[in-house]
């Protein structure tokens, strides 16, 4: 299966900065899935920029709910009114900042599927929990309590000890982990686990991207801040498995 580069632009950038962030990538990657999920305010703008290109548009968040009074919230409906074709649901970041639980991230995945959006559900410990031998019960937590019976999208694996500090998992904790994140989805989705794609998260950048892309189990890669630079993003890409 082809891998999947992500970029999560987070919280950065005018709509016009993003618009000409779009426009760098319309020439696309070979060989691999390339998907940017910019603010929902630029969503218009860069999937605008991006018609009839291979690069596709999602967001970083949705309520459960697809309308209703949730005042600052946007639904899986409106994202993909906006030209979204998949979502991020269950970061780290909303994960501690907003107090999301398993079960809300549960909700938020099947609203995207409703929607007609892929939705990407990341997992993912901390420090102290690996620190203490807990990250398989944490992550198999994760995974039971995330993703509903029907699910049908991709498993983010981002270790919040590695998100946005400058260091990366090591290539043996990366394999380890999405190897027991195989388990478990085959362990639960049979035949469709086999090929559910699991992306790495955490620090991904064109000097590491290569030996990540490169580990069995390894989907693809969610990206953070060498997302919002178009040469290091396509570096990234380039360095997908050309399977």
């Amino acid at each position: 299966m082809r891998q999947l580069i992500a970029g999560n632009w987070k919280m950065n950038g005018t709509s016009a900065e993003a618009a000409a962030l779009a426009a760098a990538l319309r020439p696309g990657m070979e060989g691999c899935d390339l998907l940017i999920c910019p603010p929902a305010t630029q969503l218009v703008a860069v999937a605008t920029a991006l018609v009839g290109t291979v690069v596709a548009v999602g967001g970083q968040d949705c309520h459960a709910a697809p309308s209703g009074a949730h005042t600052g919230d946007i639904s899986a409906p409106m994202l993909r009114d906006a030209g979204a074709t998949w979502v991020i649901v269950g970061h780290s970041e909303r994960r501690a900042e907003h107090h999301e639980t398993d079960a809300m991230v549960c909700e938020k995945a099947m609203a995207a599927m409703a929607a007609g959006l892929t939705p990407i559900v990341c997992v993912g410990e901390s420090d102290a929990q690996r620190s203490s031998g807990q990250e398989h019960e944490v992550i198999g937590a994760q995974l039971a309590g995330s993703l509903p019976q029907d699910f049908r999208g991709v498993i983010a694996y981002e270790p919040l000890w590695a998100i946005g500090s400058g260091k990366s998992a090591s290539e043996s904790d990366v394999q380890t982990m999405h190897a027991f994140i195989r388990a478990e989805l085959v362990r639960r989705f049979h035949r469709a686990g086999l090929v559910m794609r699991i992306l790495y998260g955490g620090s991904v950048k064109p000097s590491n991207a290569a030996e990540l892309l490169a580990l069995q189990d390894v989907g693809g890669v969610l990206v953070g801040g060498a997302s919002l630079v178009a040469t290091d993003f396509l570096a990234i890409a380039h360095a997908a498995r050309r399977d």
